[in-house]
């Protein structure tokens, strides 16, 4: 979103136009709904705002709920922000360290400060960009005194009244529209000076999950979440923040419902044992944390291959940290005796999961040439030095 366009947006006519639009109805007809409003008189700044907005706000559900409804946001702003159910628990992290004031440096549209704001905590919310800070401020002012929105650096933020910090260094490039990731060199605020603060206060950083573990200082916690079976997330902890004794964390949020994994630091994988009735896939945050050995030994699993993250078992478990399957058998793994054996079976929908191999998923189903009445789930998977094809059905 470009300055003009929000100051078309932000006046009464522009909110009330945005209010009266159905951001599902906009989004299946974004020219039909362009077309209409320059009939009526909007001008182009104004229709291309509302419009861009209502398109946001349809995607935002996702992350907002209901709130989204009265959110204003622009693209990049929605990619990098926390979803509110997970804000909600960093807020309370920062509340149960007897945290009151906290600093959220790249606030970007104000997702974290929601969650802050609405455990009754004391926010500074900042972000260098002007459009960015203007939009966290209007999706903050509902919260009146208790939040205050400023544009700025991180690094040229006056931190001395507040007892701890909140930082998202930005890691797409810069604007409003199409992004893209960046390296961890050209964050902003860079890790070195992020993790120089954290020493020197309690801090929680927000970061991608995929970041190098190698880059991990020793002397937090690391946390990797997972939402709605997706990995979302890396925050590290410091200070009064970070837990006693944990290191690595794996927290995994389904609905209103959450489990946790903790740990002193990455946990020794379980023994391999040959294939069971059943075969597990451990949650992505779990993976990440590398505590596939913690749920292994609590579910009296085994692992299915060395340096793979499936488990196998006889017998049925229940775990929110695992997505379990019963085995049906295993089948060929060259790709031609693989068709004829699905063909066979009527398999005309498969799930196609793979760890250890090279293969493309969308390839290998375009190759098969699936056709049938049936589901199933294919795993692909290297045991041993054998690479293995096992067919199974969700539990």
């Amino acid at each position: 979103m470009h300055l003009a366009e929000l100051t078309a947006l932000l006046t009464p006519e522009g909110l009330r136009l945005l209010d009266d639009l159905d951001p599902q109805a906009v989004s299946a007809d974004v020219t039909g709904t362009v077309s209409r409003l320059r009939k009526a008189g909007h001008s182009p700044e104004l229709v291309s705002a509302v419009v861009g907005q209502a398109q946001l706000r349809s995607r935002a559900s996702a992350k907002f709920g209901p709130f989204a409804d009265r959110m204003l946001f622009t693209k990049a702003g929605l990619e990098q922000a926390t979803r509110l159910a997970i804000a909600g628990r960093h807020a309370a992290r920062f509340r149960d360290a007897g945290i009151a004031r906290v600093a959220d440096l790249g606030c970007g549209i104000g997702g974290d400060a929601l969650g802050m704001a609405g455990l009754g905590l004391d926010v500074t919310a900042v972000d260098a960009d002007e459009v960015t800070a203007a939009i966290a401020a209007y999706n903050l002012a509902p919260f009146g005194d208790t939040v205050t929105v400023q544009t700025g650096r991180a690094e040229a933020s006056d931190l001395s009244s507040v007892d701890g910090v909140w930082l998202d260094p930005a890691r797409r490039t810069a604007g409003h529209a199409e992004t893209s990731r960046t390296r961890p060199e050209d964050w902003s605020p860079s890790l070195e000076w992020a993790f120089a603060l954290a020493e020197r206060m309690p801090t929680g950083i927000k970061l991608g999950p995929g970041l190098d573990r190698a880059l991990i200082p020793d002397d937090v916690e690391a946390q990797w979440v997972s939402a709605e079976g997706s990995t979302v997330e890396l925050v590290l902890w410091s200070g009064a923040l970070a837990r006693d004794d944990v290191r690595r964390a794996a927290l995994v949020v389904r609905g209103e419902s959450a489990w946790e994994l903790t740990a002193g630091a990455d946990a020794e994988d379980q023994p391999v044992r040959p294939l069971g009735a059943y075969l597990h896939e451990p949650d992505g945050a779990v993976i990440r944390a590398r505590l596939i050995g913690e749920v292994a030994r609590a579910l009296e699993a085994g692992m299915l291959a060395d340096q793979i993250a499936y488990l196998t078992s006889d017998a049925a478990l229940t775990s929110p940290f695992v997505s379990s399957f019963r085995v049906r058998e295993e089948l060929p793994a060259d790709t031609r005796a693989l068709a004829r054996a699905l063909r066979e079976r009527g398999i005309g929908t498969l799930e196609i999961k793979k760890r250890g191999v090279d293969v493309d998923p969308a390839v290998l189903r375009r190759t098969l040439k699936l056709q049938g009445s049936e589901s199933a789930t294919l795993f692909l998977t290297r045991i041993g030095s054998k690479r293995s094809a096992i067919l199974a059905d969700r539990v």
